[in-house]
């Protein structure tokens, strides 16, 4: 038997009064408001009534803090999976407005369908893939939780539905603190088992997940949050 679902959460609100894009610099911890946010999270997940078994977060400030609610509510011991971290940024330190002024930062600009300043799509989805089937082996029956960052979540989203990666990042569906919900199919890997983990979009075994869920429930403090630590 293997988990039930995978929880995919995202970090609350950080603590970022300069505006600067964080990525993965360490010294990123949430705002107040941010640990509000989490606890909405964590009370969410409580009120499914459901087994949750197992919790693995990003190994980042801002997301073991996000965790650490869930922790709490259902007496797990959360293990850091390194897969699910934010990706790498060329403008971390920066401001973006000032950065794409600056000519220095020019040649990162190429290519917005890799993307030329990061870590390419495909790699964040081999990886975000590889977590995701892990969860579902790493327990006999229930639920597991992943505690990560917009823009994996967001890919991991766009794999399983089979869209193109390359798009706006001001139109994610992956608000602070939102819940995404998968589930395998019958025919779904194993982990293990040869040319399991796809890294194409829209491959068949990338579509043996079935995104069944997306919840905001710190939507009612989003008005006065601020969302613009990464790319």
């Amino acid at each position: 038997m293997v988990a039930s679902q995978v929880h995919l959460v995202r970090h609350g609100e950080v603590f970022n009064p300069d505006g600067i894009l964080y990525g993965r610099l360490p010294g990123f911890g949430l705002s107040k408001l941010g640990h509000r946010m989490a606890r909405a999270a964590a009370d969410e997940l409580l009120a499914r009534a459901r087994p949750m078994n197992a919790l693995r977060v990003s190994p980042l400030q801002r997301t073991r803090e996000s965790a650490a609610p869930i922790a709490a509510a259902f007496g797990l011991e959360p293990l850091i999976d390194e897969r699910i971290i934010e990706p790498t940024n060329r403008f971390e330190g920066t401001r973006m407005k000032r950065a794409v002024r600056n000519p220095k930062y020019w040649p990162y600009l190429v290519n917005p369908l890799r993307p030329s300043w990061g870590e390419a799509y495909s790699s964040i989805e081999h990886r975000m893939l590889a977590a995701v089937y892990a969860a579902f082996e790493s327990v006999e029956s229930g639920d597991v939780i992943l505690v990560s960052h917009q823009l994996p979540i967001w890919v991991t989203h766009l794999s399983v539905v089979g869209e193109r990666f390359p798009h706006d990042p001001r139109k994610r569906r992956c608000a602070l603190s939102s819940i995404t919900t998968f589930e395998r199919t019958k025919d779904a890997p194993r982990e293990g088992d040869a040319g399991s983990i796809p890294q194409p979009t829209g491959t068949p075994a990338a579509r043996r997940l079935v995104e069944v869920g997306y919840v905001e429930p710190a939507a009612s403090l989003q008005a006065t949050a601020t969302d613009v630590g990464a790319v």
